[in-house]
């Protein structure tokens, strides 16, 4: 669903000729919905949370696309790069364990 979502806001994006846009203004952008979306947290409004998550995940699609990138490769990759991370959850912050020491370091 993620994969076709994107696609539909992807399309979107070429009409309003956001693709060949600047990606350093489409940041500029995530930082604005992200201060929005913190404000709902704030005020616990719900609908302006769901609708916040999902302005930043619009502007994180476009912004991937800007670099010639695709959202569905990076959200694999990090996927990919938590799925075996270990650690503990300390006041609802995942912190990962760090990696052992090398022996020679010790």
């Amino acid at each position: 669903m993620f994969e076709e979502l994107s696609v539909k806001i992807l399309t979107w994006a070429q009409r309003k000729n956001l693709i060949p846009g600047d990606p350093d203004k489409q940041m500029i952008k995530l930082m604005e919905e992200a201060g929005e979306l913190a404000g709902a947290l704030l005020k616990s409004d719900q609908d302006k949370i769901i609708d916040g998550i999902g302005d930043c995940l619009v502007v994180l699609i476009i912004l991937a696309e800007q670099l010639d990138l695709s959202a569905v490769i990076c959200l694999d990759t990090a996927w990919n790069e938590i799925k075996d991370r270990t650690g503990k959850t300390i006041n609802g912050s995942f912190i990962k364990d760090l990696p052992p020491i090398p022996r020679d370091l010790k």
